[in-house]
């Protein structure tokens, strides 16, 4: 169940909805008249939520990569690698 609270609460409740983001791994929804404005979370879940993000895309572009037949396996691959490093 998502976490709703008013903008006034940011002002006069700061330091409730900080504990709660550093408690729970969530957004706190913020609505400025009745209407969903702003997400507030901690620090350390948005740079969670970043990495993830930054995690599947590059899961996507592996996968796109391998669909199009640009990838080697792992055997050639070291055989390059070592060929580089004794130049």
């Amino acid at each position: 169940m998502p976490t709703i609270r008013p903008s006034a609460d940011l002002r006069n409740k700061y330091n409730e909805i900080s504990a709660f983001c550093h408690q729970y791994p969530e957004p706190v929804f913020i609505t400025k008249n009745g209407q969903g404005d702003l997400a507030v979370m901690s620090i350390e879940t948005y740079e969670n939520l970043a990495g993830r993000m930054q995690l599947y895309k590059l899961l996507d572009e592996g996968l796109e990569q391998e669909q199009n037949g640009e990838v080697q396996d792992f055997t050639s691959a070291l055989s390059n690698i070592k060929n580089k490093i004794k130049l």
